[in-house]
């Protein structure tokens, strides 16, 4: 039997658990979680390459449960970041776009976030950093990724 400090998933838990304490803390004066901040960073995003992705294709994208985004989306939508507006081709699907008052937080908390994760892989060279997660995550490199579902009709 390993010692806890020596169990990869042990230090991972740790490394995690410290990283999103980071995260967490920096985020606090916008008044994001880190799931607000994720599910909106990562609409702002989408809709920025002309995407206006489902609440499911969202939670795909997000690597998030279904109804936990949900939830939030309704929590980030009463904060008016974002609308969820219903597909006119698919009227049982919610389409998603930022706010314009979304549209300026996302690359604030964007950039609060990256310094954050800055600070926590200073010892590691970013490649480095960027491949391991790659190999643990199964998140392919930005021009391997599948496109989003685009909405019907061209919208």
């Amino acid at each position: 039997m390993l010692h806890p400090s020596e169990s990869p998933g042990f230090l991972l838990w740790h490394a995690t658990l410290r990283w999103q304490r980071g995260v967490s803390h920096a985020l606090g004066p916008l008044d994001l979680t880190h799931v607000q901040f994720v599910l909106l960073a990562c609409t702002w995003w989408l809709n920025q390459q002309g995407q206006r992705p489902s609440q499911t294709a969202l939670a795909a994208f997000a690597g998030t449960d279904v109804k936990m985004t949900s939830q939030v989306l309704r929590s980030l939508e009463r904060k008016g970041l974002v609308q969820r507006e219903v597909d006119r081709a698919d009227t049982r699907a919610l389409r998603l776009r930022v706010t314009r008052r979304g549209a300026r937080l996302a690359p604030r908390a964007i950039a609060v976030v990256e310094q954050v994760d800055a600070e926590f892989f200073e010892e590691v060279p970013p490649t480095d950093a960027l491949q391991v997660l790659r190999r643990l995550t199964h998140v392919p490199k930005p021009d391997l990724a599948s496109p989003i579902e685009q909405p019907a009709g061209g919208e």
